[in-house]
């Protein structure tokens, strides 16, 4: 279960089905974090632009328009995002797109499971790190 703090989430994502699955799994395991959903890469990075800025971004990489593979090249080029933590959460397994957004600078790489339970899995797996184990930029000072 998590505990009170609450971390602020980008959620970039097109297909609304994959994004309300997301948010469902947040629910259903109790994610006290602040979930918001953008649904292009260029809103992503409108967002990004503004403060609080998210404390995590999960990041589809096959987006219309500027694709996630942009959107994570523009935040490891910006001094000001660079340091977020961004979770690719794509329904690719391709070697090359997970080579590619490694290279890019991604800090993990999640294929998007199937059907409920899958989902609650990879937002549980998504929040014992990033949430419960990990320290991410702004933990201890944006609050």
């Amino acid at each position: 279960m998590p505990d009170s703090r609450s971390i602020r989430v980008l959620l970039v994502e097109d297909n609304l089905l994959d994004a309300r699955s997301t948010i469902n799994a947040a629910a259903k395991i109790q994610l006290a974090n602040e979930i918001e959903h953008v649904t292009s890469g260029e809103a992503a990075l409108e967002r990004l632009a503004e403060r609080p800025r998210p404390e995590l971004v999960l990041l589809d990489l096959n987006l219309p328009g500027l694709d996630g593979r942009a959107v994570l090249d523009a935040m490891r080029s910006d001094d000001d995002l660079r340091s977020i933590p961004v979770v690719v959460l794509t329904s690719s397994a391709s070697t090359s797109d997970v080579e590619a957004a490694y290279g890019l600078g991604a800090n993990a790489y999640v294929t998007k499971p199937v059907g409920l339970a899958g989902w609650v899995d990879v937002v549980q797996a998504i929040d014992g790190f990033w949430f419960s184990i990990a320290t991410v930029p702004g933990d201890a000072t944006d609050r």
